[in-house]
């Protein structure tokens, strides 16, 4: 591959991503109709997924890990029933579509490269998908919901029991789908650690204008069932026996936290560390019972709860935190498990450099988020004052380096 080129021709083609992506989806279903039913109906949010996959990609492609990258996302493609012939059609379309919103910049290079890039990519990610098959792994697990319960009006903890065994790790997480929501597939981490009878919790909340949490905390009730993909991420535990740690979490992100925490109850009780655990509002601390039978267990675990004061704004919480955070010291000496909001981890990471702490012992898992195109760079100038983010991740790469 060309690297140089690939990001050349990408660079043009980014700053018209609506109508590349508009195009490329217009292409392949005009071409290709069967495929529109594996797609769900509202197509913004998948239009988002693919460019800022595109991004991420692109972005890495020296990187040794991205044929990882690109074998464990075949390996969850798999749940969207993705065949050869699905990936033939992809690149088809995705070239026409570059091609259209290139321009003059889409040259026989520049074709040449891509349609090579892609040949890799897809060859890449059906190898994941394959292996993954031949391992005995199913493209998704059943599970039946064996119990609902509320906390509030936005909150519910599910408990699902696989209709066969899920391997995973405490701190992963799954994409869950529900055939209230077709062909819809919103990622929610495990809120325990494994179990004798294989049942596993789902923290969800309630997102204004979320059809798939909606439909979990409000419809879904014991008898339901759902699918979960393949296990993922990298806010796993990694400390070594006796090496301290700090926990902070900000709403359902309680749910890895706390799967963390009773791993460690279980295979380390004289722990040595700090959990924070942060809401917007007093009411919204719905860990804190499970929190203090945790507290029994670790009893060298030091808590602090954090929630904005009564009538203030919710970003409250977030400054308090900051204010806890600069009083205690030792940072140096502490691996740091995070988890909650994308931007509760982007300002908590910063504080916590800021104070000492190794980037590499920051762990926490950045989930894909949506945007609309409509708030990216246009132009060259704007690119260079606040370049995109990359929505799209890869949740091993948040691994650390060897120390």
């Amino acid at each position: 591959m060309d690297p140089q080129l690939l990001r050349a021709t990408f660079a043009v083609v980014e700053r018209r991503a609506e109508h590349a992506v508009t195009f490329f989806y217009s292409h392949l279903f005009w071409n290709n109709p069967g495929v529109r039913a594996l797609f769900p109906e509202e197509m913004q949010p998948q239009r988002d997924r693919l460019f800022a996959a595109l991004t991420h990609v692109v972005t890495r492609l020296e990187d040794p890990g991205l044929a990882g990258y690109l074998g464990r996302l075949g390996r969850d493609h798999r749940k969207f029933l993705a065949s050869p012939a699905l990936y033939a059609a992809v690149g088809e379309s995705l070239l026409a579509a570059f091609a259209h919103a290139a321009g003059a910049a889409w040259t026989v290079e520049a074709e040449k490269a891509w349609s090579e890039a892609y040949g890799h990519i897809a060859e890449l990610m059906l190898a994941g998908a394959d292996e993954a098959a031949a391992a005995g792994e199913p493209a998704w697990w059943d599970a039946d919901v064996v119990r609902h319960r509320r906390h509030g009006e936005d909150l519910a903890l599910l408990t699902l029991r696989p209709r066969r065994p899920l391997p995973y790790l405490p701190g992963q997480y799954v994409s869950v789908s529900s055939l209230r929501v077709p062909r819809v597939w919103r990622t929610y981490s495990l809120g325990n650690a494994p179990r004798p009878d294989g049942t596993v919790d789902l923290h969800v909340s309630r997102i204004a204008g979320g059809a798939m949490s909606a439909a979990l905390v409000e419809e879904t009730g014991q008898g339901d069932f759902l699918r979960l993909s393949a296990p993922g991420g990298a806010l796993t535990a990694r400390t070594p026996p006796g090496g301290v740690r700090t926990y902070i979490c900000a709403g359902t992100g309680w749910a890895p936290v706390k799967a963390l925490l009773e791993e460690a109850a279980a295979v380390e009780p004289d722990l040595e560390g700090r959990l924070f655990v942060v809401a917007r509002a007093k009411e919204y601390l719905y860990g804190r019972p499970d929190v203090e039978l945790l507290k029994e267990r670790l009893p060298r675990l030091h808590v602090t709860y954090i929630a904005s004061a009564p009538g203030r704004r919710r970003d409250q919480a977030t400054e308090r935190l900051v204010q806890a955070l600069r009083a205690c010291g030792h940072w140096q000496a502490h691996d740091v498990y995070l988890a909650g909001p994308p931007a509760f981890l982007t300002e908590v990471a910063e504080v916590l450099e800021e104070l000492g702490t190794d980037p590499d012992r920051i762990h926490h898992d950045t989930l894909p988020t949506v945007g609309r195109f409509a708030t990216r760079p246009g132009t060259t100038a704007e690119r260079l004052l606040g370049p995109p983010q990359v929505l799209w991740h890869d949740p091993e790469a948040r691994a650390p380096r060897p120390r």
